[in-house]
């Protein structure tokens, strides 16, 4: 029983953040990292630090020679217990940048709990660190206390949902990790089977299927903090694994599942970051979005509308511009602000990015006190110029754009331009959340490669009743009832109303060219649940890597993943993707043709 009087058996009293002027005078346990050490005089100084925070450790020769000869050896990053007062730091050495700065421990005794390496960088000091070194060394990059506010930060909005969600009726329920691949989106992850040697389970990439059947099953209202795996090309705000908030309700339309969305969201941006939700958030419709930001995720903060003058710009003298409407192209611009003090070459730079976005050019017009200028200038008649500033609402020092091109090319490029241009002015307010829901997306997208029609988002959304009758003769034309929310030019949740009756749903399958026996040995479980009393339901699912990182306004999402994969879908810290041994292979049936030599890691 003698170790329980050592130090390091003793109870801790506090975090080291924790304390204040309340507690001087009293004696504490402390443990926790060292992050400094300072010797000044024969005086050591040790910061000492925990989750809670830091707090000044200060170990004498004159007070407690032991404490202090034990102090010798500590260095960064050590993990030691300390046994001390708290006291009043003297007069001219409080620091206003702790919140423990005006205090300080005495004290009396220490024990190193464990030693470290030096380490390759310092969590406690600020300093730029390549991040393919932060990954590696992740559980030294977690010590940092700016990540110990975003996981903190985390915690509380997920807590926050849960309890509105609880409060609104719905129950929490788990769906399985281990399912059937079926391969309508991204590529699956595939598990293979070591009892059924040539079959596979699949990671979910939602769980779909699993809260459709929930709702058949009676629950009414479903939500999880899902965990999904895609197979796919990453970015910033795309991991091959990531949590999803994932709802659905039975006996539901779409504005009272977007009225409770906005309910949620007002609720976790209020008592996260104080800031309000301006409600009901504005809709827009997916072919208003396209023709007046050229993208279903528009950043309303940038202003800069397209605007549409195709009936206008086909009547001018400019043949750039009528000739490409009479061979049934489309004219559309947008009023940069500010912008006319571009140089040439910054222009020509411009245009050369839309080039490299697929257009034929780029038109300029710089708006100048009483001249415009650009090249295309003189093939307007005067009256035409002045009606082309007019119908974009230019003004002096501006800069007008204007593509003249097939639809898909117009909206595309000039909603790149918008973003690049919104971007080099510093248009967007990083403080402003600005949120929209598009809705009435099209039901169907052309596969060109495939030469067939797939679901733009999954084949289980609903179609429009009202465009019903066109799913076999124009599936192009037909309208989904779903609906994304988009925050800063973001998605961050989607959703539909689902098919809930399995008439309407065998035609959808047969729409994207499903054969009869591929939709049962697929779908066969959801049809076979939706003939036996499947009530109205749908959904929405959130990002919720992707709307932390967001309000956190950081770039990347691995900022807000524990433990993230890099852009190339590898973990540094354990070495995943690896090998495995050959046994392993042997008793799942599975030869591995791909090596090192021939392309293999």
């Amino acid at each position: 029983m003698e170790d329980e009087k050592t130090l390091a058996a003793a109870r801790r009293t506090h975090g080291c953040g924790q304390l204040t002027v309340d507690q001087i005078g009293q004696d504490v346990v402390l443990m926790g990292w060292v992050q400094r050490r300072r010797d000044h005089g024969g005086v050591i100084f040790l910061d000492l630090r925990d989750r809670s925070g830091l707090v000044q450790a200060v170990l004498s020769p004159d007070r407690q020679p032991g404490a202090f000869e034990a102090s010798q050896g500590v260095r960064h990053e050590y993990v030691v217990a300390v046994r001390g007062q708290v006291s009043r730091r003297p007069e001219g050495t409080v620091n206003p940048h702790m919140s423990t700065g005006e205090i300080e421990i005495l004290v009396s005794e220490i024990d190193i709990l464990n030693t470290s390496k030096t380490p390759p960088f310092y969590p406690g000091e600020a300093m730029d660190v390549d991040e393919a070194i932060r990954l590696r060394y992740r559980y030294l990059d977690l010590r940092r206390p700016e990540m110990w506010e975003v996981f903190t930060y985390r915690h509380r909005a997920s807590m926050t949902i849960r309890e509105f969600l609880d409060s609104k009726g719905f129950l929490e329920v788990e769906t399985p990790m281990l399912t059937r691949s079926t391969p309508e989106g991204a590529r699956d992850y595939l598990v293979p089977s070591r009892v059924y040697p040539g079959y596979f389970f699949a990671l979910p990439q939602s769980p779909q299927l699993f809260k459709q059947i929930l709702m058949v099953a009676g629950f009414e209202r479903y939500f999880q903090f899902a965990r999904c795996f895609r197979d796919e090309d990453l970015r910033a705000d795309r991991q091959p694994e990531f949590t999803q908030i994932d709802m659905e309700m039975s006996f539901i339309n779409e504005d009272e599942i977007m009225e409770l969305t906005e309910e949620m969201l007002a609720v976790l941006f209020k008592k996260l970051l104080g800031q309000e939700v301006r409600r009901p958030v504005t809709r827009m419709t997916y072919r208003d979005a396209m023709a007046g930001y050229g993208s279903d995720k528009p950043d309303l903060r940038l202003g800069m509308k397209i605007t549409d003058i195709t009936e206008f710009a086909g009547k001018t003298s400019c043949q750039v511009f009528s000739g490409a409407v009479q061979a049934g192209g489309v004219v559309r611009g947008i009023r940069v602000p500010g912008a006319g003090s571009l140089s040439r070459r910054e222009l020509d730079e411009l245009a050369k990015l839309a080039t490299g976005w697929g257009a034929k050019g780029l038109a300029w017009f710089v708006l100048g006190e009483s001249e415009i200028r650009s090249p295309l200038a003189k093939l307007f008649q005067n009256e035409e110029l002045q009606e082309l500033v007019s119908r974009l609402d230019g003004l002096p020092g501006d800069l007008l754009l204007f593509m003249a091109d097939r639809e898909p090319v117009v909206s595309s490029v000039l909603g790149q331009l918008r973003l690049e241009l919104g971007e080099r002015f510093k248009l967007a307010d990083p403080d402003q959340f600005s949120f929209v829901w598009i809705t009435e997306f099209p039901l169907f997208e052309y596969n060109d490669t495939e030469k067939r029609f797939e679901a733009m988002h999954h084949p289980f959304t609903a179609p429009r009743s009202e465009d019903l009758h066109l799913l076999e003769t124009v599936p192009d034309q037909v309208r989904a009832r779903a609906y994304d929310i988009v925050l800063n030019g973001t998605e961050i949740g989607g959703g539909s109303i689902r098919n809930h009756r399995r008439d309407v749903q065998d035609r959808l399958f047969k729409a994207i060219g499903l054969a009869p026996e591929e939709i049962d040995q697929k779908f066969g479980y959801l049809l076979d649940a939706l003939d036996y009393g499947a009530p109205p339901h749908g959904g929405i699912a959130f990002g919720f890597d992707r709307m932390i990182m967001l309000m956190l306004q950081r770039e990347t999402i691995r900022d807000v993943i524990a433990f993230p994969k890099t852009q190339s879908s590898t973990c540094l810290m354990t070495g995943a993707p690896a090998p495995v041994a050959p046994k392993q292979l042997d008793e799942l049936k599975i030869a591995c043709t791909l090596s090192k030599k021939n392309g293999g890691r």
